[in-house]
Formats: structure tokens, C-alpha cells, sequence
């Protein structure tokens, strides 16, 4: 049985403002943003899935013991409960000291699983080579791997193991440094510039505030602080931030053929067209026949022969012609009616762009 291909469109629209975002889920502040830290360390406690007589390992542990009075040489040690690691976070913008922060632990040895396994103190440092945070805690692994000494050797995994999370498992020590607001205006940036949505923007809040708001390029809106807001701009850039905006967004089409997902926009448009669909199928099949000689036969050998068979069968085709549609739901409905399946569909839209009917950028991933 074919399958067919739906082409399904979704619109949400909400009770007061159709397909309104709040400015603040639509654009961060500038001089508002994460940074991203990055550590070594050692993970212990696993039940003998750690690495394998790893060199970097060993002298890690070695050096480990160091700090508790402890000299060991690292050739007389064994890794089979402990794991190497390399350990990143994010520290979003204005946390301050104490603030704890989940981590990312993963393994960069031969460890099997990560599970049970317990992060030793460890430092996070930034790109300037300082630490902001230090980060300790049994690791939650979401998968696991087992069944190792089973009948013939037979194991089961599920996900990755050998990657783990420790929920809150880092404290900030070090503040980093930003301001939003001190030159009088704050600049909103745009998660998906455009100029239209832009101009919406400032037109929104200076509905509110009056000429309070410039639009500087597709990315950035710029707001001066009003006088009755100095000293209070928490308060300022909370009220913009809850304005609705009814955000622009660009006529495209996205496609995934390796996933088989197709994603477009509500703004898509095609002008008139006429497509062909069909299928040919043409299948050839080698098959091995052996002839030998008859039983008790002094003369002959058995020998193998070759033989090919070629089929070739054809769907009917159909012949439609998509007139213009003024909306993405009328292409769909148009386009399901002819009745392809995924990988079909994904060739129509690229064939369709190329000869200039799809009013949409198109982009293949």
C-alpha cells in the first residue's frame, strides 16, 4: 500500500491578539546574556564501568590524593571505578555568588556508564581562564547499559551512559559584571531579526511611551528610560517586556530529508503551476540456478547458472494545476490532493521553486 503524505498546517490564535508574542519572548536585553564555563574532572564510584588503565586517569587520581597528604604512583593504581570527565554549564546573566547551576558531566576516556558515579570537586572556568563556579554531586545518567556477563556475552543499552547531569550540582563563586541600563536606554535584541518586526516593536511600546523608541537596524530596538522610571528600571523593562507585538515572520519553507519534516510558515505563496506526479518501478533480480549431471553419471560437473528477471511497473500519473492561493492552507490542501508521499512532496516543492511558483525561501537540510 502507498503511503500518502498529509501536509498538515497548525494556527494558533489567541483571544485578544492573533499570533501575538510578549517583546520579552521575542527579544533579549542587550548586555543580558549567559556565559559558558568549562572544567575537568573525575567522576568515582562506578562499579568497575570506569576506564581501562587510562594514563590521563591515573595521574589525575594520583594528583587528586596529593591534596589530602597522600603521594601514590600512579602505575600501581587501577581506574575500574573512576572516570575522566569534562564538565560544562551555562551561568546565566545576574547570578550571583552562592547561586547553584546545573552541569553537564561527560565522559572523555573509555568509561562504559557513568552511573552511580559521584563528581569530585571540580572548578569551572570561563574563556579568560578564571573560575566562576565549582561544581560536585552524584551524576543522574538517563540511560543505562547492562547485561554485559550474559549468555554469549549479550548487552543492552539504552541512550547514552556515559553522559550525565547533576541537577544544581554547581555554586557560582564569582559574579560576572553586566549592566543593562546605565547610558539611559536599553536595547532590545531581536531572537529572529526582522524589519518588520522591528518596526512593530517600536511602534508598540511608543504607543505606550511616546517617543521613547527608535528601531536601529532588523536586530536592535533602542528605548530611552522615561524620568519617572530612573532608579526604577526594573520596573520599566518589565512593563516592555509583557507589550504584545505581532511578530513578522518570513515566508519559508524548511525541509528535513533525513528526518522527513516538513515545516513552512504561514506566509507562503504559490502562484499558478501545474505538476505531474507519477512513479516508475523498475525492479531486476539476479537469481543462482545449479546444474549438475544426472546420479551415478561418469561425464559432467555441477556447475552454477546465472539468471536475471526484470520487472517494471507503473503508477498512473495525474496532472494538476495549483492556481493561486492566497494562504499556506489552501497549497497544503491543494498539494495533499494529489496524493504523494514525503520524499515526493519534498521534490515538488524544491521543483517548484525552481521554476519560480514558490513565493517562500526554501531551505534543504
Amino acid at each position: 500500500m502507498k503511503k500518502v503524505c498529509t501536509f498538515t498546517v497548525l494556527a494558533v490564535c489567541f483571544a485578544s491578539v492573533c499570533y501575538a508574542g510578549r517583546i520579552k519572548d521575542l527579544a533579549t536585553l542587550e548586555g543580558s546574556r549567559d556565559n559558558q564555563l568549562v572544567g575537568y574532572g573525575l567522576v568515582v564510584g562506578l562499579a568497575g564501568d570506569g576506564d581501562s588503565s587510562s594514563d590521563v586517569t591515573l595521574n589525575s587520581l594520583a594528583n587528586s590524593m596529593k591534596n589530602f597528604g597522600l603521594t601514590i604512583d600512579a602505575t600501581t593504581l587501577r581506574a575500574d571505578n573512576v572516570a575522566a570527565v569534562m564538565i560544562t554549564a551555562d551561568i546565566p546573566p545576574f547570578a550571583r555568588e552562592g547561586t547553584r547551576i546545573n552541569v553537564t558531566v561527560s565522559s572523555i576516556g573509555d568509561a562504559e556508564s557513568l552511573q552511580g558515579g559521584v563528581l569530585i570537586q571540580s572548578p569551572l572556568l570561563g574563556a579568560n581562564q578564571e573560575v566562576y563556579a565549582v561544581a560536585q554531586g552524584p551524576i543522574q545518567v538517563g540511560g543505562f547499559i547492562g547485561g554485559a556477563a550474559g549468555p554469549g556475552g549479550a548487552t543492552v543499552q539504552k541512550n547514552h551512559p556515559t553522559v550525565g547531569m547533576i541537577a544544581n550540582g554547581a555554586i557560582v563563586e564569582r559574579e560576572i559584571p553586566m549592566s543593562v541600563s546605565d547610558l539611559g536606554y536599553v536595547n532590545w535584541l531581536l531572537i529572529n531579526p526582522d524589519y518588520g518586526t522591528a518596526s512593530r516593536m517600536a511602534e508598540a511600546i511608543n504607543e505606550i511611551f511616546p517617543a521613547s523608541t527608535q528601531a536601529l537596524d532588523s536586530a536592535a530596538v533602542k528605548v530611552a528610560i522615561p524620568e519617572i522610571y530612573k532608579g526604577r528600571e526594573v520596573d520599566f523593562i518589565s512593563s516592555i517586556g509583557a507589550i504584545n507585538v505581532n511578530p513578522d515572520t518570513p515566508a519559508r519553507i524548511v525541509i528535513n530529508e533525513r528526518t522527513g519534516v516538513i515545516v513552512a510558515t504561514a506566509e507562503v505563496r504559490v502562484s499558478t503551476v501545474a505538476i505531474s506526479h507519477g512513479a516508475l518501478t523498475i525492479s531486476i533480480t539476479n537469481n543462482l540456478n545449479v546444474s549438475q549431471p544426472n546420479a551415478f553419471s561418469d561425464a559432467g560437473e555441477t556447475v552454477v547458472t546465472p539468471s536475471t528477471e526484470t520487472g517494471v511497473s507503473e503508477m498512473a500519473g495525474g496532472f494538476k494545476v495549483i492556481n493561486e492561493f492566497p494562504t499556506i492552507q489552501q497549497v497544503a490542501a491543494a498539494l495533499n490532493a494529489v496524493g504523494v508521499t514525503t520524499r515526493e512532496m519534498m521534490s515538488i516543492l524544491q521543483e517548484m521553486k525552481s521554476v519560480g511558483a514558490l513565493q517562500a525561501e526554501l531551505i534543504i537540510k
